[in-house]
């Protein structure tokens, strides 16, 4: 969960599932072929189910996933699933009900456990992600491996990342994918590294027991040269890093009247004039703290991690 007082986006800047298909349809007329809900928390936007359909309904997408805190999961699996969701993702960060109280505010964990159980009966198999975070979980890394691998899970660990919103974040507490890999094979065998799947963020490996095991390290080893993703917000603006402060603005000329042709030259223009290196240059940062402060977060929740999505 974000700070306490956190400053939520007006309504009326959110784009309708019409707005949001429309745009997608001319990312899919760009050569996008993979799309997810993500957020932010996507199961709180209401009727889900029908964006997804919608998204579905372009029939050319290869892939539509979504990535859930698992929270209302349960009560959604199903519905997502007929309306043509292919693959979920949940974020889990820990199996301790009073820790996970104190990293979500929510007493909630059962509810999420309960969602990854009808997530798995109702498609087959599902990831998870867990952000690995020394002195407040790094000590479940071999309990959250085997219960992901007691429910034909996916499970892919992801370096702690002082993104907008990581408001206490702090280098000492990034377990990197190199002590994550010896805990993995201390506890469960010799690990093997699969060939890499395209440009996508997590590393896989394999362990004895035929289980796979992603894990992304955006922080210690940045994959900046093979980043193909961009964001597309509720607010209707494009970010193609999460370290960018400043996004395109879809949201304006799509509701002044702009042309699919229009808005099709724009994101084009956009993508290819891209230099972002955004984790690179943290990395390089001579005095790497919190990336953005509070206060400027209340002033500008765009900057959030959570309004641009993971």
């Amino acid at each position: 969960m974000p700070e306490s007082d956190y400053v939520w986006l007006p309504k009326s800047t959110l784009l309708t599932f019409e707005e949001l298909t429309r745009v997608t349809s001319i990312f899919v007329g760009l050569g996008v072929r993979h799309v997810r809900l993500t957020g932010g928390e996507p199961l709180l936007r209401a009727q889900v189910a029908e964006l997804t359909a919608q998204l579905a309904g372009l029939g050319t997408l290869d892939d539509l996933a979504m990535t859930t805190n698992g929270v209302l999961l349960a009560q959604h699996a199903d519905r997502l699933r007929a309306a043509g969701l292919q693959r979920i993702t949940v974020s889990l960060d820990t199996l301790q009900p009073d820790r996970f109280e104190r990293l979500t505010r929510r007493d909630q964990l059962s509810d999420v456990l309960a969602g990854i159980d009808a997530a798995t009966r109702v498609f087959g198999s599902i990831k998870i992600d867990t952000v690995a975070m020394r002195d407040v979980n790094h000590d479940e890394i071999e309990a959250l491996t085997a219960y992901a691998g007691s429910i034909g899970a996916e499970i892919r660990f992801i370096e702690y990342m002082d993104v907008g919103g990581a408001t206490r974040w702090d280098a000492a507490k990034v377990v990197s994918r190199v002590e994550i890999l010896d805990r993995l094979a201390s506890a469960f065998g010799a690990v093997t590294p699969l060939p890499q799947e395209g440009p996508a963020p997590a590393s896989r490996y394999r362990l004895p027991s035929g289980q796979i095991v992603g894990i992304i390290a955006s922080t210690t080893t940045p994959f900046c040269s093979t980043c193909d993703r961009i964001r597309l917000t509720a607010d209707g603006h494009l970010f193609s890093c999460l370290y960018a402060t400043a996004g395109l603005d879809i949201r304006t000329p799509l509701r002044d009247g702009a042309s699919d042709e229009d808005l099709a030259t724009m994101i084009a223009t956009a993508w290819q004039a891209r230099t972002d290196r955004g984790a690179e240059a943290r990395l390089a940062a001579p005095d790497r703290s919190v990336f953005i402060a509070v206060d400027e977060l209340r002033r500008s929740p765009q900057l959030e991690m959570h309004t641009r999505g993971g």
